[in-house]
C-alpha cells in the first residue's frame, strides 16, 4: 500500500491525472521509483492502483498533510496575524444519475496551503462540515474567512470558542442582517466616520480601486446579541476602470469579530480570494474535475493527494525564471 501511495503522489507531481496515466508514469519511471519504492512485482496495473488507493484510511492521509503542515508552518512567528479561508468545492466528475458528487470544505491559508479537509454528500451540508473542520485545526489567534454560506451563529460561536477572529460575508441570505449593514453604509455621514483605506492596483490594462471601510458603531443592530464577538462590520468596494474608460462596481458587506482594525480586516477580505485561486488550481492545473472517479473513497484521497502536490509544487524551484505551477 505504501509503495501505490507513493506511486500515486509521484504520477501526480508530473501531472498525471487518471488511473492509465499512473501506470504509464510508473513503468516509463520504474527505474527512478525503484531509488525510493520496493515494487516487488513491478508497477501495478491501473486497476489495481485504484482498488488498493480506494482502501486507504482518508484519515490517514489527512493526517500526513497536518504533519506536514506542521512543519512548514514550525519557523512561523507570531508577527502577524494568519488568515484561514473556508470555503466547498464540488468534485464534479464524481457523480453520477446514481450518486451524488463528492464536496470538499478546505480551509486554505494566505500562502496557498491546504491546512485540512472535510468531504461532505451536497454544498448544503458545508454548514454542518465547518464546525467539524475547525474543530480538526488550530486555529488560536487566527482570522477565519468564509463566504456567506458558512455565516452563520454557530459558526461564529466555534470560531470564538477557538479563540480566533472571523470575518464572514453577507448576503440576502442572512435576512434582514444584510440590509441593515447596507442601510448604514450607504448614509456617507455615517461612512464618513468609519475606519477607511484605499489600495489601486494596475492589471491587464485594468485599473482596480479597492476601499474599505469598518467601524464598531452596532449598537443600533438588532441581532447583534445573537453572534458570538461581533463587534464590527465592513464594507468593501471594488471599482474597476478599464481601458475603455468603463467602471464596474461592486460592494460587499462583512460581519466581523475583530475591533476596528482595518488592515487586518481589509487583509482578511483580499485574502479570501486565495482559496478560489486553490480551487481554479486543482481544477486547471489538475483537471480534477475531468477525473471521473466514482469510488467516493478513492476521489477523496485523490483530492488531499492533489493539495499535497500544490503544496510542493509552490515550494520548489526549476530553473532560473518563475514558473506556474502547471509548467513544474
Amino acid at each position: 500500500m505504501k509503495d501505490i501511495i507513493l506511486l500515486v503522489f509521484f504520477a501526480m507531481l508530473a501531472n498525471a491525472d487518471d488511473w492509465v496515466e499512473m501506470e504509464v508514469f510508473g513503468k516509463e519511471h520504474e527505474k527512478f521509483l525503484r531509488n525510493y519504492l520496493e515494487l516487488p512485482n513491478g508497477i501495478p496495473s491501473h486497476d489495481t492502483i485504484q482498488r488498493v488507493f480506494a482502501m486507504v484510511p482518508s484519515e490517514f492521509l489527512e493526517q500526513f498533510q497536518k504533519k506536514w503542515n506542521e512543519m512548514l508552518n514550525r519557523e512561523e512567528g507570531d508577527k502577524i496575524r494568519k488568515l484561514l479561508a473556508i470555503d466547498g468545492k464540488t468534485q464534479r466528475g464524481n457523480g453520477n444519475k446514481n450518486q451524488k458528487r463528492n464536496h470538499i470544505v478546505s480551509a486554505v491559508d494566505e500562502n496557498g496551503f491546504c491546512l485540512g479537509q472535510k468531504r461532505v454528500e451536497e454544498k448544503t451540508n458545508e454548514i454542518m462540515a465547518i464546525p467539524e473542520l475547525l474543530d480538526s485545526l488550530t486555529i488560536k489567534g487566527c482570522i477565519i474567512t468564509t463566504d456567506a454560506m458558512g455565516t452563520q451563529t454557530e459558526i461564529a460561536k466555534k470560531i470564538r470558542q477557538k479563540r480566533a477572529d472571523y470575518v464572514l460575508a453577507l448576503k440576502g441570505n442572512q435576512g434582514s442582517l444584510y440590509e441593515d449593514v447596507r442601510l448604514y453604509f450607504s448614509d456617507p455621514e455615517l461612512r464618513e466616520k468609519c475606519a477607511y483605506k484605499k489600495t489601486m492596483e494596475k492589471a491587464r490594462g485594468k485599473v482596480e480601486k479597492r476601499e474599505y471601510w469598518q467601524t464598531e458603531d452596532i449598537g443600533w443592530l438588532s441581532q447583534k446579541k445573537a453572534w458570538p464577538g461581533l463587534k464590527s462590520i465592513l464594507l468593501t468596494r471594488n471599482t474597476i476602470k478599464g481601458a475603455d474608460g468603463k467602471e464596474q462596481i461592486e460592494e460587499r458587506y462583512f460581519i466581523s469579530s475583530l475591533s476596528t482594525e482595518i488592515e487586518d480586516a481589509a487583509r482578511a477580505v483580499r485574502g479570501h480570494w486565495k482559496v478560489e485561486s486553490y480551487h481554479w488550481h486543482l481544477d486547471v492545473t489538475f483537471r480534477e474535475n475531468g477525473n471521473h472517479t466514482l469510488e467516493k473513497q478513492a476521489s477523496y484521497n485523490l483530492n488531499i493527494m492533489r493539495k499535497l502536490s500544490i503544496s510542493i509544487l509552490k515550494m520548489i524551484e526549476v530553473g532560473n525564471k518563475p514558473l506556474s505551477l502547471k509548467k513544474k
